[in-house]
């Protein structure tokens, strides 16, 4: 087991870190901006070492900034967590050759699965389903064009380093398609520093479904069965829950299968999640593998009894998992709200600033995940996540009464939030019967988010 571990991230996934290495009699080292020097994972860590200005770039982002902390610090490995540089394959190549373990998969199979044209590829060649469309990069408007009258309208141009929603528009004929690629990839572009981008034929009235796995440096692949993830906005993740309302055992099984089977063709190591598209006939298609801890694990470990990231440190240090896939139990059901600092009656705007109070819910079946507290100023610079809001019960019926009550306790002065848009959700009769899509949010409320309720609680 590592003795000191670094840590290259902000906010609750920080904490979320720390924690776990605590348990571990793991001792932490945290680098942070300037912004973020009055943090609680700053407070917490065991060291706390400033890397530059608030612009992520200048922080986050700095390869030889992290590097030397460290260095310096006399580190055994670097947890990413997720965004940042989770997920890029340079910086856990850099983190290789200076000899020090990134916790995560290998740059390798990073950069595999992070281009998305390359993965579906594979993917294909290996008998897993994926959506029709672009066999790899397509890079002008006559290529796209081709694509589009070959699978039909509609159809998505995505980013191929993309993620989080961002460099991915829907086109339903020539003249959007043409607006699409150049929309897209500006916005990928400037997100990711790579404007490529491909053509999927678009899947309408789709649910996302996804599949926890982890897996050893020593052959063994675990499953933790699947997180529904389609309450979503501009592509953006609100609700995820577990088991999905909408899976039967059959097709539940069918997805677990190929989720580990994704697993073992790239010879994946440590924390990942399949991500697929299911169409209402309950046909499913690969979309993409995220190669780190997911901001929804806690979903997985709630209804699993697991820690997910205390494995993760376990696997690097080159450990074997202590159970199998029969030691693996689902008990009940679990659901997760994103507290996000945004004004939901307002077309989800960002509403940072200060917190004149923060009192969280509490009681059987409730846990939240959170780097804030009364009197922190949220940050105008980062992600606008300030909670995770989970919750278990016996049922999902149990479950969606659970949310409504821990929502309720959910104390937020200051900002504006999303506890408002939740608690209307919950009572939506689409939303309890399970009968819903990816574009369920969209269509509902648009783009300005008109009709969401009171600010006045949170």
């Amino acid at each position: 087991m590592f003795q000191k571990i670094l840590i290259a991230n902000r906010g609750e996934v920080a904490l979320r870190i720390i924690r776990a290495c605590k348990e571990l009699s793991v001792k932490t080292v945290l680098v942070h901006s300037e912004a973020d020097a009055y943090s609680l994972p700053v407070r917490l860590a065991d060291e706390a070492i400033c890397i530059g200005p608030a612009e992520s770039r200048e922080s986050y982002l700095n390869i030889p900034s992290i590097i030397s902390a460290a260095e310096i610090t006399d580190v055994e490995a670097i947890h990413p967590g997720y965004g940042f540089l989770a997920e890029d394959a340079h910086f856990a190549e850099i983190c290789r050759s200076c000899n020090i373990e990134f916790i995560g998969p290998t740059p390798e199979v990073i950069f595999m699965m992070g281009d998305k044209s390359a993965a579906k590829k594979k993917m294909s060649e290996i008998g897993i389903p994926v959506i029709p469309g672009s066999p790899g990069r397509v890079s002008t408007k006559e290529e796209a064009l081709e694509i589009a009258k070959e699978v039909g309208y509609p159809v998505i141009v995505k980013a191929v380093f993309g993620g989080g929603g961002r460099g991915m528009r829907v086109a339903h004929n020539d003249i959007s398609l043409a607006s699409a690629m150049m929309t897209a990839k500006s916005e990928a572009e400037k997100a990711f520093g790579n404007g490529d981008v491909y053509i999927e034929k678009f899947v309408e009235s789709p649910r996302h479904i996804e599949v926890q796995i982890l897996a050893d440096q020593h052959g063994n692949f675990v499953h933790f069965g699947e997180r529904d993830c389609t309450v979503q906005r501009r592509h953006q993740k609100l609700v995820e829950e577990s088991p999905s309302p909408m899976v039967d055992d059959k097709l539940r099984e069918k997805l677990r299968k190929t989720s580990v089977d994704v697993a073992r063709a790239v010879q994946y190591v440590n924390a990942g999640t399949v991500e697929f598209l299911m169409d209402k006939d309950g046909t499913f298609y690969f979309m993409e593998m995220n190669t780190r801890i997911q901001v929804e694990h806690p979903v997985t470990e709630m209804i699993s009894g697991i820690d997910l990231v205390k494995e993760q440190i376990r696997i690097a240090s080159g450990e074997r998992l202590s159970f199998s896939q029969a030691d693996v139990r689902l008990e009940g059901a679990v659901m997760e709200c994103r507290i996000n600092a945004e004004d939901s009656a307002n077309g989800f705007m960002p509403s940072p600033g200060k917190l004149t109070e923060f009192i969280v819910p509490a009681g059987p079946g409730v846990r939240v995940d959170s780097h804030c507290y009364t009197g922190y100023t949220i940050p105008t610079q980062y992600d606008s996540l300030i909670a995770k809001l989970i919750v278990s019960g016996k049922d999902r019926a149990e479950v969606l009464m659970r949310m409504k009550r821990a929502l309720d306790e959910f104390i937020i002065s200051g900002v504006k939030t999303t506890i408002p848009f939740h608690r209307e959700l919950m009572d939506m009769f689409q939303f309890k019967k399970g009968e819903i899509d990816t574009n369920f949010i969209d269509n509902i409320w648009g783009e300005k988010g008109v009709g969401f309720g009171s600010q006045k609680k949170s």
